[in-house]
């Protein structure tokens, strides 16, 4: 990571905040980017040697080296690092005083870690009353499975998402998506918002706590509502969703959701007389009778040649519908060609990476990383400190050989 400037002008959303970045592997560090991306200063704390775990996955950018995982770099773009021992009694002084520059604090450690420290936030909002504090965990901060380890599988398995994912058949399956992790870091991002937002009105800051969990489960849109309203847990495939194969492809089909789909999938098919079908009649009939549908539905899909030929058909008559698409023909498509949603960033071996951006524009323009990929660990330690703290040259190496932080010689 080398030293930049925030991301745009003097407009940029969140130009002049500085975040304190003790964040690992996907929640944290996509909530942080987003910060980032928007123009935050973000200072990101890693371990000395070994930084951040996820730089050790796949796939790695730089021969002979096993530290730089795209996974790593698209999370971390822009951030400037710094690394610190933070069980190291000379770096307390050293987070403390970081602390006192910072407007927001990131982290998402097991909950009791960073109080181990003596990092935790009664301890840092005392020093810091103005301090917005963000911990996000796999169960959140309270509750019989606070201190249990959490990734976004196990979130998976634990939520019902896994078992409705089943959608009737006997066995669960591991879900590829790591939802949990981005929907976390995404409610983390706009909850640290709003706090700043609040900050600004009264001058208080806020402790904010984010559970993986809780996260998933707000994701669904039908079931948790129904069921702890008496209704029961529906465990098959969704209605009124299709995925149909055609030709060499699959076409996804939307048949429900607006009381007008029905009319006009009618219309398309060429068979008015499904209206007065006493099988799909209602909303409630169509739902409860809709292996039949579906089976009406993919008869005439049948008659078309090829995806393209059927989605053209489809999207004529506004019946909602997409091809699926394979990862690679996805990065090749003019779509997110024309919203620039794959941009390069500097890399000093490789000259330059492609990362996904920050998905929205903001006043029409794309929202693009603010500086370079990230590189060594502790890269810019020695500029973060000398700069922001004013910490000597004979500090900075008195620290190091201390064991408390650590940077390129």
């Amino acid at each position: 990571m080398n030293p930049r400037q925030p991301n745009g002008s003097e407009e940029a959303l969140l130009r002049g905040f500085t975040v304190l970045d003790f964040t690992r592997v996907l929640a944290g560090p996509y909530c942080t980017r987003l910060l980032c991306d928007l123009g935050a200063r973000v200072i990101k704390v890693e371990r000395p040697r070994e930084g951040d775990e996820i730089r050790y996955t796949v796939h790695q950018l730089e021969a002979g080296r096993t530290d730089q995982s795209t996974y790593f770099v698209r999370l971390n773009a822009g951030k400037e690092g710094i690394a610190v021992d933070l069980a190291n009694a000379q770096a307390r002084e050293v987070i403390l005083d970081l602390v006192r520059q910072a407007d927001v604090l990131v982290e998402n450690f097991s909950p009791g870690v960073m109080a181990r420290y003596g990092f935790d936030e009664a301890s840092l909002r005392a020093l810091c009353p103005g301090l917005v504090y963000c911990s996000i965990s796999g169960f959140g901060q309270t509750g019989p499975l606070a201190s249990q380890q959490a990734y976004a599988h196990l979130i998976n398995a634990i939520s019902g998402m896994m078992d409705l994912e089943r959608a009737g058949s006997p066995n669960p399956r591991v879900s590829y998506l790591q939802a949990a992790d981005v929907l976390a870091g995404t409610h983390a991002f706009g909850a640290i918002c709003a706090a700043l937002l609040r900050r600004a009105r009264t001058g208080r800051g806020a402790y904010l706590d984010v559970s993986m969990l809780e996260c998933l489960v707000a994701a669904e849109d039908i079931t948790f509502g129904g069921l702890l309203n008496g209704a029961a847990v529906e465990r098959r495939p969704r209605v009124g969703m299709v995925v149909h194969p055609i030709g060499q492809g699959h076409l996804a089909v939307q048949t429900a959701g607006a009381p007008h789909l029905w009319i006009r999938l009618v219309a398309a098919m060429g068979r008015p007389e499904l209206q007065a079908d006493p099988r799909f009649a209602t909303p409630a009939l169509r739902r409860a009778n809709w292996n039949d549908l579906l089976a009406e539905v993919g008869r005439w899909l049948d008659g078309y040649g090829s995806v393209e030929e059927a989605a053209k058909a489809l999207s004529a008559a506004r019946i909602p519908n997409a091809p699926m698409l394979s990862p690679e023909e996805l990065v090749a498509h003019p779509q997110l060609a024309a919203r620039r949603a794959f941009p390069a960033v500097s890399h000093p071996s490789r000259g330059e990476v492609r990362v996904t951006a920050t998905p929205f524009h903001v006043d029409g323009v794309p929202v693009s990383p603010a500086g370079p990929a990230p590189h060594r660990p502790g890269e810019q330690t020695a500029a973060v400190l000398g700069g922001l703290l004013g910490y000597s040259a004979e500090r900075l190496e008195a620290l190091r050989a201390a064991g408390a932080i650590a940077f390129p010689a």
